[in-house]
């Protein structure tokens, strides 16, 4: 077993996760494996599955519901502008106000940028980005 492959597909795989943005649990998983298995053989399938797995578990989708709340909210009065990009699967500057969904609380949203963003609020990291 080649070390050095295993890293590589594990490397590969965590710089492409927002290509996995809109995938569930299990696209993140069977990508992971496909594309570890193709650097790495048996073993980097094993961990490109566990690590796809991860990152297709920790930015689901929120349910349609949340986006059209999210699409209809009104805009605040003050523009939010931050230096940084705003990416899906990284948190938000703590300097940005993050808003509750009033009828579902694992989600809230911001305006930042002239974006939209739904974000998961304990870790305030940005699950999609309304287009």
């Amino acid at each position: 077993m080649n070390i050095k492959a295993v890293g590589i597909a594990t490397s590969i795989l965590l710089a492409s996760a927002s290509a996995f943005a809109q995938s569930s649990t299990v696209n993140g998983a069977a990508g992971g494996a496909v594309t570890g298995a193709i650097v790495g053989g048996p073993a980097g399938a094993a961990i490109g599955g566990v690590a796809g797995a991860v990152i297709g578990t920790a930015i689901d989708p929120p349910p349609q519901k949340v986006v059209t709340y999210v699409q209809q909210a009104p805009a605040p009065t003050k523009r939010v502008v931050v230096k940084e990009k705003v990416v899906v699967g990284q948190p938000l500057p703590e300097t940005v106000v993050v808003t509750p969904i009033p009828d579902d609380p694992k989600y809230s949203y911001a305006i930042v940028n002239d974006e939209r963003v739904i974000v998961e609020p304990s870790s305030r990291k940005v699950i999609q980005i309304i287009q």
